[in-house]
Formats: structure tokens, sequence, C-alpha cells
């Protein structure tokens, strides 16, 4: 990243960061030209490894009734253990329902159908579903914390979405995990094709990085 532009995303996060009692995620937005999503054979399914990660693990939420999936994920620092008799308040509570799209999901596998019934039309769309703890949950966590996937989705309109870190991350790092994602994507789609780089925090507007 360019020093003129590291310059403008530190004092930009430095501007905007929350006196909520939560932590904001650092977003990205890149927009395409010249590539029609609307031909499957065009659409992005690229998982991008951020070598600076996402931030801490804290920004894990699991949904889980047993008590040794429940205690496992608090010990490696999940932010909350949601039991599946509360999945359905959840789903008619928009304010909780909007907070879980700040967060990276799993689920003990025996919930993913009540989630998929109280919470997939709202989840699916947007690619949040959470996944299912399969095998060693603190590698999972590791994965997640440390990578994203950019896909083609929605109407498959010319642009994707990612987060990139949280606003507590040394903007160096933000910067080098943008690097990666921005690198990734010429590799995939080639320099061209990338129209425009935009970035903001979760309860801020956007500012143009590329």
């Amino acid at each position: 990243m360019e020093a003129k532009t590291l310059e403008a995303l530190d004092k930009f996060i430095s501007d905007n960061k929350s006196k909520r009692k939560f932590t904001q995620s650092v977003e990205l937005a890149i927009n395409f030209k010249g590539i029609d999503f609307s031909n499957q054979q065009n659409r992005l399914n690229l998982d991008v490894t951020l070598p600076k990660g996402k931030g801490k693990s804290t920004n894990i939420i699991v949904f889980a009734d047993k008590r040794d999936i429940s205690e496992k994920a608090r010990t490696l620092g999940a932010k909350q253990v949601i039991p599946s008799q509360e999945i359905p308040s959840i789903s008619n509570d928009k304010v909780k329902r909007n907070e879980l799209l700040e967060y990276d999901l799993l689920a003990e596998p025996g919930l993913m159908p009540i989630i998929a019934k109280n919470l997939g039309q709202f989840l699916g769309p947007r690619n949040k579903m959470p996944k299912p703890i399969i095998g060693d949950m603190e590698k999972l966590f590791q994965n997640l914390s440390g990578s994203i996937t950019l896909k083609s989705k929605g109407k498959y309109l010319p642009t994707i979405h990612c987060v990139v870190g949280n606003e507590t991350m040394p903007v160096n790092d933000i910067a080098e995990n943008i690097d990666s994602i921005i690198n990734a994507l010429i590799k995939k789609v080639g320099k061209p094709a990338i129209k425009s780089v935009y970035t903001k925090l979760t309860m801020s507007s956007a500012i143009k990085l590329m």
C-alpha cells in the first residue's frame, strides 16, 4: 500500500473509532468492470488467508447445546455461546440478527437444521451461515480468525464485500491484509478488472482507497 493511502487509512480509522461497547470491523468493498458475474464461469469463490488475521478470536459466536462444545468454545475465547432455545427469539429480533453479521459463526452440527429454519433466510443471502463444528475446534477457530472467502452473491452485481480486520488492529496490519486481498484478486481477474476499492468501519461511511 502506498504511503499516502496508508496515511489516509490510518486517519480514517482513528477518526471513526467507536465509543460503543463493541469492536467495529474494518470492511472492504471491491468493484469490478468488464466481468459478467451472471456467467457462472466468472463468479468468484476465492479463499484468501489474511497474514495478520481478522482480530481476536472473540469475533466468533458458537451455537451449541453440548456442554463439552460450549466449554471448549469459551476456553478458546468465543464472544458468545448461543443455545438452541435462544435461536427462535433471535430470528424475531432485528437488532440481535444484525449483530450476528459482525461475527464469524460456528455451530454444533445437530443445530444446523434449527438455525436454517429460523435464520437461514437472513444469514444465507449474506453468506453468513455458520460452519458446522467438525474435527478440531481449535483449528476451526484459527482458520476463521485468519481467512476469508471472496464470493460473488446476490444478483451477481460486480462487487464483493469482506472483513479485513477490526478497529483495534495496527493500521499496518490492516493494510497488509488489504494488500493480500487485492493481490489475490489481481492474480484471479487481472488488475484492469478492478474498478475501485473502498473501506469502511461497521458504523462509518466509506472512503476510497483505489
